[in-house]
């Protein structure tokens, strides 16, 4: 039995090794250079896959926050999370308008690699995306998403 409890705790030791190797061969070098890059200060992030594009998961002063980027280290966009109650006046209003009384369970802005701000609406399971002067553009469904890999 003791040697049960030896093996256990061995295996146990291992997985977070293999954890790391495992982010350090999915994730492209170019790609954690360039994360590294933009934030300096990140040490604990999470990578995953969404789509062809790399997707780090972090928080920055005790906010989530994310950031894609292509294969070749492309930055695409970054995303922080705000309280629904912070999206513009415009984005609640339409939710409230059009939705008919949904609730927004997350919300968050999006700046793309040309610094161009959008919004993002999470109703249900669909994102509501809209433009830097608060237009709908449009709307995800979230259920196509679990195909994405976490690492």
């Amino acid at each position: 039995m003791k040697t049960l409890y030896i093996i256990i705790a061995f295996v146990l030791g291992l997985s977070p090794a293999n954890a790391q190797i495992s982010i350090e061969t999915k994730v492209p070098s170019k790609v954690r250079d360039a994360f590294t890059k933009h934030y300096p200060d990140v040490k604990n992030e999470k990578w995953g896959k969404d789509g062809s594009n790399y997707e780090a998961e972090f928080v920055v002063n005790k906010t989530e926050s994310s950031a894609v980027y292509d294969s070749d280290g492309n930055f695409i966009e970054s995303v922080v999370e705000l309280k629904a109650s912070e999206l513009p006046k415009a984005v609640i209003d339409y939710v409230a308008t059009n939705l008919n009384g949904k609730r927004i369970k997350e919300a968050g802005k999006i700046t793309d690699a040309a610094g161009k701000i959008s919004y993002k609406a999470e109703v249900g399971r669909e994102d509501y995306i809209f433009d830097s002067d608060c237009s709908f553009v449009r709307k995800d469904d979230e259920k196509g998403k679990n195909d994405d890999q976490d690492y």
